[in-house]
């Protein structure tokens, strides 16, 4: 086995300007970079090309690798699996710990180096006391992206540098890559599914393009009545309002998604704000509840946050006999919807999440 050398590092660059900038960054500390593109699709040449351009440009070694049959088997399948039964999937909360960290440190491992990075905006917290790890949220809350990284273990949050944590407004990453005349300083923001063209289709094009489809089915309201047909729950999310294609002369929003019945309830507004969920496969970053933090009884008082862009909001959670973890919010919460994650944070710092199961209790 190789010695890791803690002056090598393996960074994720995607071609974007976060992950060139944290390059940057990384170097001006005195590490050796490598850059490491990993093409989901297998079929991205322009972006590898563009990613061993930037590579050069910032004059350091270079590692690209086809992932496309493990991401399709893992999180594509997700994807569709989960839509096609009327859950709203998140397909960066599979991608990281399963695919983009995993081949990170498999290369790494490979290339001797200690250390790994990405351009995610989100800062790293050592608990020293007890030797723990942690992803704390980043310095700037509008672009944080603890949520998506809440799955991550001890493996990877050890040897992890996130360079962009402390900046707390994009424009100075973009101005450290104005500063070295890099062709990506003005870039957008890219895409959020990644593997999803969106000039050419959305996800549920790009999912019946796949040959799947949805059966039609109804739509009811929250006495079961009869409203109309819908065209199939893989069109459908919590909380939607648009393109439901029915009227019903009053504003109308999926309030659930059933999928032993095909049906699709709406309702108004209201109806939307919940203040209990439930959440299965729940991963905590010290591997168990009862050892975070010191002193968890029968429940514990968080922050909570039922997706990527909500502000977290106090709440006191606690396991169930059947793992299953209930969060329950001092103020109700709209639109909690299954197949997107709840995070919990203690002040600043993530210790867990799960998958939103539902919003009521299971007997």
């Amino acid at each position: 086995m190789n010695t890791l050398s803690k002056n090598k590092v393996v960074l994720g660059l995607s071609g974007g300007v976060d992950s060139t900038t944290a390059a940057l960054l990384l170097k001006e500390k005195g590490l050796e970079v490598i850059g490491f593109y990993f093409d989901v699709l297998g079929t991205n040449l322009k972006g590898a090309e563009a990613a061993a351009q930037l590579a050069k440009k910032l004059d350091i070694d270079f590692v690209k690798m086809d992932v496309s049959e493990e991401f399709e088997q893992t999180v594509i399948n997700n994807f569709c699996g989960e839509y096609l039964q009327g859950r709203t999937p998140n397909p960066c909360v599979i991608c990281n710990p399963n695919i983009k960290f995993k081949k990170l440190l498999q290369v790494a491992e490979e290339k001797g180096a200690y250390y790994i990075a990405t351009g995610h905006y989100a800062r790293i917290f050592h608990d020293e006391e007890r030797d723990l790890y942690f992803i704390r949220r980043g310095a700037n809350e509008k672009k944080d992206q603890s949520y998506m990284l809440y799955r991550l273990g001890q493996n990877v949050l050890s040897r992890l540098i996130l360079p962009l944590g402390e900046f707390d407004d994009k424009e100075k990453t973009r101005n450290i890559a104005r500063s070295h005349n890099l062709p990506n300083a003005e870039t957008a923001d890219s895409q959020e599914i990644c593997f999803i063209d969106e000039q050419k289709e959305n996800y549920v094009s790009y999912i019946e393009n796949r040959g799947l489809t949805a059966e039609k089915g109804n739509f009811v309201d929250s006495q079961g009545t009869f409203l109309g047909e819908h065209q199939g729950l893989v069109h459908y999310t919590i909380g939607q309002r648009k393109g439901l294609g029915i009227t019903l002369g009053k504003p109308a929003f999926v309030t659930s998604i059933d999928p032993e019945t095909n049906q699709v309830t709406l309702g108004d507004n209201a109806d939307l704000f919940k203040r209990e969920v439930i959440s299965s496969e729940n991963f905590f970053a010290a591997n168990s509840l009862p050892d975070l933090p010191e002193g968890f009884g029968d429940e514990l008082r968080v922050l909570a946050k039922i997706r990527y862009a909500a502000t977290p909001a106090p709440a006191r959670v606690s396991q169930r006999p059947d793992g299953k973890i209930l969060t329950v919010f001092d103020e109700p919460q709209r639109a909690a919807t299954p197949g997107q994650s709840i995070v919990f944070y203690k002040e600043d710092y993530v210790f867990g999440g799960g998958f939103i199961e539902s919003t009521s209790v299971s007997e």
